[in-house]
């Protein structure tokens, strides 16, 4: 039961972590480029 009391308070933390990580790459604008890799698996890139 020692245990809980201090995974829980931990997990929580990771959690926030976590999320706040989410939201900072959804608002620097990582996921922005939608058709750039639908089109880029259609190039032909052997040289």
């Amino acid at each position: 039961m020692n245990v809980l009391v201090i995974l829980i308070p931990v997990s929580l933390i990771l959690g926030g972590v976590g999320l706040t990580a989410f939201l900072w790459t959804v608002r620097s604008d990582q996921y922005d480029d939608d058709k750039g890799n639908a089109a880029r698996i259609l190039l032909d890139d052997d040289d």
